[in-house]
């Protein structure tokens, strides 16, 4: 038996951690691709906001997400998906989980505008039955919304103290900011916790969203 450290030591265990990466080669093929979806979902709800306009006031598109159709299954989105699910292999494997007996699906992908005259956002959330989720960011600058995470410890939140100061990331942060660039991708445990802060509407914001779940190979397709 080993002697016990004189000093104190610090284990750091049950991180959360928080993976990013430029793909900016991958960035013109999917905002063009991503036109059809959100220009048909903004036909689809222009009538709805006329409707609002007309009955408390005109705020144009303000508050509005424009959310698309599935893209699952559109060819122009199948590279995309092989990467992302390949990234999460290696993302869950690291982690230490066995994959053996499990493959990973691509079982939810798709692309979000922010309304042009500002009010868009994501409240605080996670990805149920999930386990890899991210953002693929199309159209962001220091201008528009920008993620949030949180921590998903709900044993630490009750007993939260304040923090010293909360520019600084610290073990006593409970929120942590990104700010991406076009082209930039972001992975995560779909346990976390995140939002989307509200946009003020200055320049456009549009990113793909997407959820790769394991499933057991014994009831895949």
């Amino acid at each position: 038996m080993t002697d016990k450290p004189q000093q104190i030591v610090r284990d750091d265990y049950f991180t959360s951690p928080i993976y990013w990466i430029s793909k900016k080669e991958w960035l013109t093929h999917l905002d063009k691709s991503s036109n059809i979806y959100i220009d048909k979902r903004k036909k689809e709800l222009k009538k709805e906001i006329n409707e609002r306009n007309k009955k408390y006031g005109n705020k144009k598109d303000h508050g509005y997400v424009f959310h698309s159709t599935p893209l699952v299954g559109d060819p122009n989105f199948n590279n995309f998906q092989q990467h992302v699910i390949q990234m999460s292999y290696g993302i869950l494997d690291q982690q230490g989980f066995d994959l053996t007996n499990h493959k990973l699906v691509m079982n939810e992908l798709w692309v979000q505008e922010f309304a042009k005259s500002g009010g868009g956002h994501h409240t605080l959330h996670t990805h149920w039955n999930g386990h890899i989720s991210g953002f693929y960011f199309l159209k962001i600058s220091p201008k528009t919304s920008f993620p949030v995470f949180e921590d998903p410890r709900p044993g630490r939140n009750m007993n939260l103290l304040p923090e010293k100061d909360k520019k600084n990331i610290t073990h006593a942060s409970s929120q942590v900011c990104y700010y991406p660039n076009p082209g930039d991708m972001i992975l995560f445990n779909s346990y976390l916790p995140h939002l989307f802060m509200v946009d003020n509407g200055y320049e456009p914001f549009r990113f793909i969203h997407f959820n790769v779940q394991a499933i057991d190979k014994r009831f895949a397709k």
